[in-house]
């Protein structure tokens, strides 16, 4: 059981969390300061410095928090899972300040000086992990290679948020994303199960 202590020191862990998040999706890693992140926060820089070290640090955490802002939603497997991935995604970048200035901050990154492709391998490892289980189940066709088709996603959601929010501020990214999916799916699933996986919002979790 976590003390007492411990709890505390996780739910400041994630006010500085969220705040950070909050900056950084408003003004950018440049213009972001720790200053307006602990005063949004209402901590003190110790706070902040203790559980990530510096700005960096911070911005690193959000970078690769972006699963854990989608995965404990869903409960479908396989290939299914794989879409569902990117159709919560699509909704939570609408609203969501932690997975938003994830991706800001990771697809920014040149321009503040890191040039790390943690996060983005992350998501192919995991996306792969469950293409694997469709694979076992059959779910996918003969030829299918799973890492290749997981980076291909992961790319193909990066530029595709990118060119959303640009046009149209990503209202239509739900759009975009089942638009993949349409074209994707008869090329990669078996044909005992391409009826059966559903794209659409219909497919997001009560909230």
């Amino acid at each position: 059981m976590p003390t007492a202590k411990a709890e505390q020191a996780a739910r400041t862990r994630q006010r500085v969390l969220l705040a950070a998040a909050e900056v950084f999706d408003e003004a950018g890693y440049e213009k972001a300061s720790v200053t307006q992140i602990v005063e949004r926060a209402g901590l003190t820089l110790g706070a902040l410095y203790f559980h990530f070290g510096s700005k960096q640090g911070l911005a690193e955490a959000l970078m690769n928090a972006q699963p854990t802002t989608i995965e404990p939603r869903l409960t479908s497997t396989g290939l299914q899972r794989l879409v569902d991935i990117t159709l919560v995604w699509a909704d939570r970048m609408k609203r969501d300040p932690v997975l938003r200035a994830g991706v800001r901050l990771a697809t920014e990154q040149g321009s503040h000086g890191m040039n790390d492709a943690t996060s983005f391998e992350e998501w192919r490892a995991l996306m792969c992990s469950h293409l694997d289980v469709a694979r076992s189940s059959g779910e996918l066709r003969d030829g299918v290679d799973t890492d290749r088709l997981a980076r291909f996603v992961v790319g193909a959601c990066t530029g595709m948020q990118v060119y959303s929010d640009l046009a149209t501020k990503r209202d239509d990214l739900m759009e975009r994303v089942c638009d993949m999916w349409d074209f994707l799916l008869p090329s990669i699933a078996s044909e005992a199960v391409l009826r059966d996986i559903h794209v659409g919002p219909t497919r997001l979790p009560a909230q």
